[in-house]
């Protein structure tokens, strides 16, 4: 699937800033799932941006502004194509957690970070959790899962920062606390969980469900990836009750939430201001050219064109 991301956000002081500086995370990532075909960020008023990947390979952008101004807009615009993700199947013991090479090659992800510090009754669900999927830590995986999805999908109900044994007993958060409630439980059976942020080409980020139009207004999505030895990294989606799939699009990961902010930084001037934050996504049809009379093969030289949903062409793109 290819996928065009417009992403906006904007300040607005109630007197003049005479200096800010920033940190962006909106770039989506290259991986074996996605690639990134265009990036670009523009800011206003205009700042020069210096990129660097961070500790946890995440893509970010800094800019400064060193000039007055009352208001601060940032844009980033990416196209980027997914591909289908394999849903392993194979049973893995859960001894095999205890291998020490293992737990050494992940051992950030197996204990409590800012957003991600639980107490006994996670504790419990998490072993309860356990019982249920027996021996097979696939198995394991998709009760953690299963149990995080039941909680209910409300907006206002917790805030960032809450921790992990709130959302717990409220039973009731957003994207963000269900990832974080799913982090902890795996952490406390000993699966390297992380943090991923993104966004998913959804109407409604409660269900996750695919829509019929092919532009929507979408906000930052979270879900998480567990560690599974033999297998390699997992992607679930507990908010939703999914698997990842090719509607998922990765920016970064982390420990949590604070590993993968999308913007963060600091200002000097009144502390009062407004924001406001867009997140448009177009997914764009692919269209073959060329198909031969003779055999029904596509002809020699012919290639793919990518068509979005105003009919404009979009020739494919090798990444910068």
């Amino acid at each position: 699937m290819r996928l065009n991301i417009h992403y906006t956000t904007r300040f607005d002081y109630e007197q003049a800033v005479s200096e800010s500086q920033n940190e962006l995370r909106a770039c989506p990532a290259t991986d074996e799932h996605q690639q990134l075909v265009h990036y670009h960020v523009t800011t206003t008023p205009s700042s020069r941006v210096l990129s660097y990947l961070d500790y946890w390979g995440t893509r970010v952008d800094t800019f400064g502004v060193r000039m007055p101004h009352h208001s601060l807009e940032v844009s980033g615009h990416a196209t980027v194509e997914t591909t289908l993700r394999e849903h392993p199947q194979q049973s893995v013991p859960l001894l095999s957690l205890d291998d020490d090479q293992f737990r050494d090659n992940h051992l950030e992800l197996l204990q409590h970070s800012p957003h991600v510090v639980w107490g006994k009754d996670i504790a419990a669900a998490a072993r309860t959790c356990a019982m249920s999927g027996g021996d097979d830590v696939l198995a394991v995986v998709h009760a953690v899962n299963d149990y995080v999805a039941a909680m209910s999908y409300r907006r206002g109900a917790t805030y960032v920062g809450v921790g992990v044994d709130q959302i717990h007993e409220a039973g009731a958060g957003v994207c963000q606390d269900f990832a974080h409630l799913a982090i902890a439980m795996y952490r406390e059976l000993s699966i390297p969980a992380r943090y991923v942020s993104g966004y998913l080409f959804t109407a409604d980020d409660s269900t996750g469900q695919d829509v019929t139009v092919d532009e929507v207004e979408v906000e930052t999505h979270a879900w998480v990836e567990v560690a599974i030895p033999t297998i390699g990294w997992f992607a679930l989606d507990p908010t939703n009750n999914q698997i990842v799939n090719e509607r998922h699009v990765t920016i970064g990961r982390g420990r949590d939430y604070d590993d993968v902010a999308p913007l963060r930084g600091a200002f000097s001037g009144p502390r009062h201001h407004e924001l406001d934050v867009s997140v448009t996504m177009r997914r764009l049809a692919v269209e073959v050219q060329g198909v031969g009379v003779f055999g029904g093969g596509r002809s020699a030289g012919s290639e793919p064109r990518w068509v979005d949903v105003q009919g404009t062409q979009q020739q494919q793109q090798q990444q910068q």
